[in-house]
């Protein structure tokens, strides 16, 4: 770790030619006093480092002397930047790594492809979790994150709903989902099909012995196992007619894609067209229709068609005015940019 903290210092140094310790001490998290310990170890070294006092000094290096790393494109160096995932790699205890790798790329571009690369790096941002979702706790990912760099057995205690559960697990891989983790690992002995773990659900970790790593392919697996799961929460299908301030809304009610079958109105409304649409079931379809209002028609299964109408009933029921009510407010006809 230290050897890797001195090169980063030194590609920092590369990159801003003049740095006080306490900004390199909060590049590389450490405190300001390891840092004038790496700068002696780099003097040592021969490399070209001094001081300078005052409001305008700092650490720096000679002018002039630099190590190299040719052979990146604009395109590939400004990937290094595209993505701002400080806190993923924060989570997994990689954050000064990103740093120092950022730096290394910087220290070492000539100045049309440096610039390019900090251009897309200060444009192009990357937040995982879905709107008004926080990121989870997750107390255990460092550990968890070091059994599956280190190929190392880790023993969890494992929260489910009814009980917690010992188990000894071997790490193959960890994937974030709209900011949720999950640990795809064999549970030991001898299992032959992974299982996907939340890591939040872990309540302690501790790290094992070495473990043979099957051949696997981390994205290929996640990739396929995610398809089956969605497929096997769709069980049932309906069949909507629809507005076209509908169509727009949908999106915002479900997560699942609807099919279009054909342009079907009717003669007052024939903008409408009708749909198919992939649902868990009849119960959540209802609350996710009844947020579509008088901009959808169920016209199969009718049990659906006959609930919303129930329920659309006892909405207006609930909200009508009271006879003895004449002071109510009037309110604004929602638009579509409300």
């Amino acid at each position: 770790m230290r050897a890797e903290r001195l090169v980063t210092l030194l590609f920092l140094l590369q990159q801003r030619r003049r740095a006080t310790a306490a900004e390199l001490a909060d590049a590389l998290a450490v405190s300001e006093r390891t840092v004038y310990r790496d700068i002696a170890s780099l003097e040592q070294a021969g490399v070209p480092l001094w001081t300078e006092q005052g409001r305008a000094g700092g650490i720096r290096l000679m002018d002039g002397w630099r190590t190299r790393l040719d052979g990146l494109t604009s395109h590939e160096a400004a990937a290094i930047f595209a993505l701002d995932v400080p806190e993923v790699l924060a989570e997994l205890g990689l954050g000064s790594a990103l740093t120092g790798a950022r730096a290394k790329v910087l220290a070492t571009l000539p100045a049309s492809l440096r610039d390019y690369a900090q251009q897309i790096g200060d444009r192009f941002h990357l937040d995982a979790p879905g709107w008004f979702h926080r990121p989870e706790e997750t107390g255990h990912l460092a550990t968890i994150a070091s059994a599956v760099a280190e190929t190392r057995q880790v023993h969890v205690r494992y929260g489910r709903p009814d009980r917690s559960v010992d188990r000894t697990l071997e790490p193959l891989g960890l994937v974030v989902k709209a900011g949720v983790w999950y640990l795809i690992a064999l549970p030991a002995p001898a299992a032959e099909t992974p299982r996907t773990y939340r890591v939040t659900r872990i309540l302690s970790a501790d790290l094992g012995d070495p473990f043979t790593r099957p051949p696997f392919d981390l994205v290929t697996w996640w990739n396929e196992t995610s398809t089956r799961f969605e497929q096997s929460l769709l069980r049932e299908r309906v069949r909507l007619r629809i507005s076209p301030r509908g169509r727009r809304i949908l999106p915002g009610v479900t997560d699942h894609e609807a099919a279009t079958r054909a342009t079907a109105g009717t003669e007052n409304n024939p903008d409408w067209c009708e749909i198919e649409l992939a649902v868990e079931s009849e119960h959540v379809a209802l609350s996710q229709l009844i947020g579509l209002g008088a901009e959808v028609e169920v016209i199969a299964p009718r049990s659906l068609r006959e609930a919303l109408a129930r329920t659309g009933k006892a909405v207006a029921a609930a909200n009508s005015t009271h006879a003895e009510d004449t002071t109510a407010p009037e309110t604004e006809h929602l638009t579509d940019n409300q």
